[in-house]
């Protein structure tokens, strides 16, 4: 089926003629679409569990190494997403996808040959150019073939793939990295992800937009100043972008710092710690992200500000025990109490996105993610690990061995905060601004 036969089928063609009709369709796009995001987050999150092997062997610094893990990717991840959302609002998204996942996969295969510093940066870059192209088309194909009642759910299963990824990445990596080392770990983490671009391409089907808001759309592109001006002027928008770009900020960082962690100050081994995280920032974390994404459509019929009061809520929940995780005496104490804020970091994840295309028409949805992840990625990814591993080496001259365990603990609960107060504030306009969105 070619884009131009997609779109010009608009909204207006009988439901049970389309092939998303059936819940079988529907879930099997959605279980395919979040493997691919969970492959995303292997992909990314296996550089932090090699990272202190990595150290050692191209013998960096923690200013190096958060680079690494945030701006060299983040830079180029935050800079192809908008142009690749916006071939995703005009052309087909299916085969979007799997061209990403097919050029990250690659890269970070490339990842275990690099011999320096600057293989290794110039690996990243292809591996964030290539995840640009994940998540943008993915949430416009669900936002399509799920109706609006159900799109904060979808979509917050989808986003358990960040935490499922993550959890994969910690475990494989770890011990991979343990047995192996961490060239071959990059080198089995990337090939099966080739594999997965060809079952993306040849399974999935493109779906009608606006198919389940029973719009007819139209063929025409809005222009992408138009989506900026119209998104801007929503001051729920606003708050709710800076306050996400915030959380990501303090999860991004701990998640790419607290293997090195755990290493530097309680001599963890990767194989151990991996598994360790993979329950706290994996499991427990797909749990929080999905569970957010239901509870929120159940309270939402209620009061729609419950989108922006719920990760308010597991913001403020989280910080003490983020706080004393860090300084606990022990490494198990420390870990245990960990699980609360993996549990709750990511549940603004799949309500904000959601939240973002109720915010818009149905041919600016991944234009809206990407900008919305522009905003989360400059923020979050690129000035999070970055600004920990900066901290950590002032701290050094002083602190030795424990700089980076009160880098974080100096930076990240105070824009945690901060980012729960930009919730509550996005929650103030936020019916009034769904209440003005277009068709």
């Amino acid at each position: 089926m070619s884009d131009r036969e997609i779109d010009n089928t608009g909204g207006s063609q009988p439901i049970g003629s389309n092939y998303y009709a059936t819940r079988r369709a529907r879930n099997y796009a959605l279980v395919i679409l979040t493997g691919t995001y969970c492959f995303n987050f292997i992909d990314r999150q296996l550089l932090s569990i090699l990272q202190e092997s990595i150290k050692l062997d191209l013998g960096l610094s923690d200013s190096q190494l958060g680079l690494l893990t945030g701006f060299a990717f983040a830079m180029f991840y935050v800079t192809a997403g908008i142009p690749i959302a916006r071939w995703a609002d005009r052309g087909n998204r299916r085969n979007i996808v799997a061209l990403a996942i097919g050029t990250w996969s690659t890269m970070t295969a490339i990842s275990g040959l690099a011999q320096n510093y600057l293989q290794l940066f110039l690996a990243r870059i292809g591996v964030g150019i290539g995840e640009a192209g994940g998540s943008p088309p993915s949430h416009s194909i669900i936002s399509d073939i799920f109706p609006p009642a159900r799109r904060a759910s979808a979509i917050a299963f989808y986003s358990t793939g960040v935490n499922i990824g993550i959890l994969f990445g910690f475990l494989l990596g770890g011990w991979l990295n343990e047995f192996f080392g961490w060239r071959i770990a990059f080198a089995v983490v990337g090939i099966p992800g080739i594999l997965m671009a060809g079952i993306i391409r040849f399974t999935l089907k493109e779906p009608i937009r606006g198919l389940n808001e029973n719009k007819i759309v139209s063929e025409t592109l809005v222009p992408f100043s138009d989506v900026i001006a119209l998104l801007w002027s929503r001051r729920s928008f606003r708050h709710m972008a800076f306050a996400t770009g915030l959380n990501a900020f303090a999860a991004y960082a701990t998640v790419n710092w607290q293997a090195s962690f755990f290493i530097r100050s309680h001599g963890m081994t990767t194989g151990e710690l991996g598994t360790w995280l993979a329950v706290s920032s994996g499991l427990l974390g797909a749990i929080g992200v999905f569970g957010g994404g239901i509870l929120a459509d159940r309270l939402a019929p209620r009061d729609k500000r419950w989108y922006m009061w719920l990760p308010a809520l597991a913001g403020f929940i989280s910080l003490p025990f983020f706080v004393f995780s860090y300084l606990a005496p022990n490494q198990y104490l420390a870990l245990t109490l960990g699980f609360v804020p993996g549990l709750l970091f990511n549940v603004y994840l799949g309500i904000t996105i959601a939240t973002s295309h109720a915010l818009v028409g149905p041919r600016m949805r991944a234009t809206a993610s990407a900008i919305l992840f522009f905003i989360l990625n400059f923020i979050g990814l690129g000035l999070g690990p970055a600004s920990v591993g900066i901290l950590s080496d002032y701290l050094a001259p002083t602190l030795g061995i424990e700089s980076l365990r009160y880098a974080m603990v100096f930076l990240l609960p105070p824009v945690m905060a901060w980012s729960a107060c930009h919730f509550l504030l996005a929650s103030r306009a936020l019916r009034d601004d769904l209440a003005a969105a277009p068709d």
